[in-house]
């Protein structure tokens, strides 16, 4: 056997291995099970979000899946940070950050006990693209599976979504909603396990996920509560034995640049979340690819709008699942000459050729493309003299793709969110929030608390919003994220003063602000940077590492080669020794 194949061999076979096979020995191993393949299970279970709180059962039908392949399965866990309860707090600049640490965590457990394979499962925002980052960067064969959404609730007398209760908050605001209601809204919108029901950002990146390769076909709309994803669970199980017997495909024989602007399609053809134009790069990273906004921006313009799901459309998780799920959306945009078929998938096969018996779309919640709601993506990314490096709108759903007016400057989102809260803003006004970037934050903050309440206020497309933080999935009206360079690394957002007129135009993709070049550099030569408090722990690391928006918010150089793939000297070949 390959040591590529079974890089386990360097903890359970040889001489020195004795204390090795001792400590696998105390945690169940046998003769027979150190002759096999070791395959880790790692998910991100835990009672902490609705989103990972159904991780476990399927983690356990995977390591069946494992067993009946012939190798032996090892479960352990990382962490989550919920986007839920962590939003509109200091707790929020955690979230960005949680994804570098489950990849790095995964990684230290798959390197340091030379696993031969492993199965990844998540449920929250972070948790995909972090688990699909450590793959990649593993390089071992793998499987990402996604714990699946909630079911839609009920309240007031029609259907429900977390979305609509974050929303409520700004009707109660502006006096449209009772109390009650808001209680009524909170008791009966989440019903069930799972992640948010909308085409946020879990339900985007997991449709990254089978567009990428990583996961099976037609496994991402599944309802967190359906009874098949157990199934599923077991065959990424025995697939992962598979590939670990036919030497592929691994994860970087999947996400190739062809397949990278595969994904962006898929986000792009159903208004998926702009926080997918953070988390593709940052995957493309790991495997050595340099795939930046703008290449992002090139295929979000040319691939049209065909699915009508929230939070721009009417539909949900389920319903996309109920027509055909994520295959639907791909063999319609491949029909239309908006993908690459050639792409291996995770059997093996061309995207093609698992496409090829795919039914057609129902029309309503997918289109054709000859029939698409919009002729450019869902998402779009500006450039400008405010943006060099761009910046993202998400721009299903909106009535109007062009706003201008003044500037009214927050120094960070809580500002902004208590002049929200108490009506201190006017119409036709842009609300620029700063100093809230990967690294001046740190953290780069999502802000959905602010343009829900401004949703909820009725003023979603009077105001528009300006920030180098993030938003959520979630997030709908005239919201401009992910400003590049942002203001902690000289941006020219952090120049920008009350009264200023800036430009928003989506049909042209720029955003500008009406100050000249010399008076930016007067102001540049002027600027004070804000004082930040002192840093220490996770985010003094953090902000020591992270790099720019446009390229990911990655915090390490880039794909390597794992050095250390050569066995020690004392190695012994299983098939000539008694160890």
């Amino acid at each position: 056997m390959s040591l590529h194949k079974h890089r386990s061999r360097m903890v359970t076979q040889g001489l020195s291995r004795a204390p090795h096979r001792a400590f696998l020995r105390g945690t169940g191993f046998d003769d027979d099970a150190l002759q096999k393949s070791i395959v880790g299970i790692v998910s991100t279970q835990g009672e902490n979000t609705p989103c990972s709180l159904n991780l476990a059962p399927q983690a356990d039908r995977a390591r069946l899946g494992v067993a009946a392949g012939g190798g032996v399965p090892v479960s352990f866990s990382t962490i989550s940070v919920s986007d839920g309860t962590s939003m509109n707090h200091a707790g929020m600049r955690m979230s960005l950050l949680s994804r570098e640490t489950i990849a790095d965590s995964v990684e230290l457990v798959v390197r340091g006990h030379a696993y031969d394979g492993l199965v990844a499962l998540a449920g929250c925002d972070k948790t995909l693209p972090a688990m699909m980052m450590a793959m990649v960067r593993v390089n071992t064969p793998a499987v990402f599976l996604y714990g699946g959404a909630t079911l839609p609730g009920h309240a007031l007398g029609k259907q429900a979504t977390i979305l609509d209760t974050i929303e409520a908050v700004g009707n109660v605001q502006n006096g449209t909603l009772s109390i009650k209601d808001l209680g009524a809204m909170e008791r009966g919108c989440l019903p069930s396990a799972g992640s948010c029901p909308g085409q946020f950002t879990a339900n985007t990146m997991a449709m990254v996920g089978e567009a990428l390769g990583l996961s099976p076909l037609g496994s991402a709309m599944m309802p967190a509560v359906y009874s098949e994803r157990l199934a599923i669970a077991q065959r990424a199980g025995r697939r992962v034995m598979d590939i670990l017997d036919k030497g592929g495909p691994l994860p970087r024989d999947l996400v190739t640049r062809a397949s990278l602007e595969n994904a962006c399609a898929a986000v792009a053809a159903t208004g998926g979340s702009t926080n997918a134009a953070l988390h593709i790069p940052a995957i493309a990273h790991e495997a050595g690819i340099r795939f930046t906004l703008d290449d992002v921006a090139d295929v979000f313009s040319r691939t049209p709008l065909i699915a009508d799901l929230q939070p721009g459309g009417r539909f949900l998780a389920r319903d996309l699942h109920e027509v055909g799920g994520v295959p639907v959306v791909l063999k319609a945009l491949l029909d239309g000459g908006y993908l690459d078929g050639s792409v291996l998938t995770l059997d093996g096969c061309s995207l093609a050729e698992a496409l090829a018996d795919v039914p057609e779309p129902d029309g309503e919640v997918v289109r054709p493309c000859s029939r698409a709601i919009h002729p450019s993506g869902g998402v779009t990314v500006l450039k400008g003299n405010l943006c060099p490096h761009g910046a993202l709108l998400k721009i299903a759903g909106l009535k109007s793709l062009k706003f201008s007016g003044p500037a009214r400057v927050f120094e960070n989102e809580g500002d902004c969110m208590h002049a929200v809260s108490t009506r201190q803003y006017e119409p036709g006004e842009v609300l620029v929030i700063r100093n809230e970037g990967p690294k001046g934050g740190p953290g780069m903050r999502e802000m959905l608390s602010v343009t829900a309440a401004l949703y909820g206020q009725g003023m979603g497309e009077r105001v528009a919003l300006l920030t180098d933080g993030r938003f959520s999935g979630a997030t709908r009206g005239m919201c401009i994220g992910y400003v590049s360079p942002e203001a902690a690394a000289g941006g020219p957002i952090g120049l920008i003063r009350d009264g200023d007129l800036i430009h928003i135009d989506a049909q042209a993709n720029t955003l500008d602000v009406a100050v000249g070049d010399a008076e930016l550099k007067l102001r540049r030569n002027d600027y004070v940077a804000p004082t930040q408090a002192r840093l220490a722990g996770a985010l003094e690391k953090y902000a020591l590492l992270v790099r720019s928006a446009h390229e990911g918010a990655v915090t390490h150089s880039g794909n390597v080669e794992w050095p250390y793939e050569t066995p020690e000297d004392d190695y012994v070949d299983p098939t000539t020794s008694a160890f």
